[in-house]
């Protein structure tokens, strides 16, 4: 068996992938790391996934049903319910489907899997062209936000893949501690700026993830995502070839760098969306990619519906826990997905040394 860096691996003996007229098939040529052969791909709709689907839909329920407000007994209960419950649980199907996304599509292009928006930089990115939007405009709508926070995650992920070509050592921890390492100075610039402009607070409130914020009218933007999603499952089968390496993908007629450029457009465009409107989910992208590839292989158009619910499943779970641990108080999310993200990570490193 050989693999790439990390990546998606092939069986010796399986018919490698090959590129058609619409676009490009991985046949049976991209297999699981973790399967060692080529199998038939699962299908789409099973009934595993109607029971992933219907136990969601309970958790997401149960975030309707949560909260301080009495909104059966109080007074205008039924109005509190409209304004604030539905959109944070509609923030939190959004966000958490469309970050564990990213991760996953990170992972493939970059045959790491260690990497996702928090551990590239790109969230620090994205925080950075959000402050520097409202400082050059302070009345800046909510949309405008969002491109400044797009753009500048654009340019941080596109920042991060040029270093990768440049680094001759590709091992599975050196490619997240660049990532890392770019994310820190990032932060570090938005600090200094913060200070020089008296947005300390607000750059500390914007990278706080939480959903105690949304509100119905401040939200609506987040429907982007929707968009990415169905883009990134169009383009599935090529981000899937893609994650075999430049090598194999323009052996089977596929423009890699055109592939890397989308996902890495796509990857930005979630990413600023989700920043300006929650914050910052750490790890969440790292967790869900690994959670679901361990179990299902590392086909990305059979695993986009597990990724989605999984990372939904997650960021509610979290959201639940920071909402009545210390009520009436909240904790943000982004402190929950960070302690149980850590952990993971440090999980993973063990058993890919174990691995060796």
């Amino acid at each position: 068996m050989t693999s790439t860096r990390n990546g998606p691996t092939t069986h010796g003996g399986d018919v490698g992938p090959t590129a058609t007229d619409t676009g490009v098939s991985t046949g049976g040529g991209a297999t699981s790391a973790r399967k060692g052969s080529a199998e038939v791909k699962s299908p789409l709709l099973s009934w595993k996934l109607a029971a992933g689907v219907v136990g969601v839909l309970l958790l997401l329920v149960l975030s309707l049903l949560t909260g301080v407000y009495d909104i059966f007994g109080g007074d205008g209960g039924a109005e509190m319910f409209q304004i604030t419950r539905v959109p944070r649980t509609i923030a939190l199907v959004l966000s958490g489907a469309a970050m564990a996304m990213c991760g996953l599509v990170m992972q493939l292009l970059t045959q790491n899997r260690f990497v996702e928006p928090t551990t590239t930089g790109t969230t620090e990115w994205a925080g950075l062209g959000l402050m520097l939007t409202v400082i050059v405009y302070p009345d800046a709508s909510i949309l405008a936000r969002m491109i400044g926070a797009i753009i500048a995650a654009f340019i941080g992920t596109l920042v991060f893949f040029l270093f990768l070509r440049r680094v001759s050592l590709k091992s599975s921890l050196i490619v997240p501690i660049i990532g890392i390492m770019l994310g820190a100075v990032v932060g570090a610039i938005s600090t200094f700026v913060a200070v020089q402009a008296d947005m300390l607070q607000s750059l500390g409130i914007w990278f706080a993830g939480s959903f105690t914020s949304i509100l119905r009218g401040q939200y609506e933007i987040l429907w982007v995502v929707v968009i990415v999603v169905i883009a990134v499952f169009i383009a599935a089968d090529r981000f899937t070839v893609a994650g075999l390496g430049k090598e194999v993908a323009t052996n089977v007629g596929l423009n890699y760098n055109q592939v890397i450029l989308i996902g890495t457009i796509l990857v930005a465009i979630a990413t600023g969306v989700v920043t300006v409107v929650v914050g910052s989910l750490p790890f969440l992208g790292l967790i869900v990619p690994n959670i679901v590839s361990m179990i299902r292989g590392d086909d990305l158009r059979s695993n986009l519906p597990w990724v989605c619910l999984l990372g939904i499943a997650i960021v509610t779970i979290c959201d639940l826990i920071g909402r009545v641990i210390i009520m009436p108080f909240e904790l943000p999310v982004s402190v929950i997905l960070g302690v149980v993200g850590a952990a993971v990570f440090v999980g993973l490193l063990l058993r890919q040394r174990k691995r060796g």
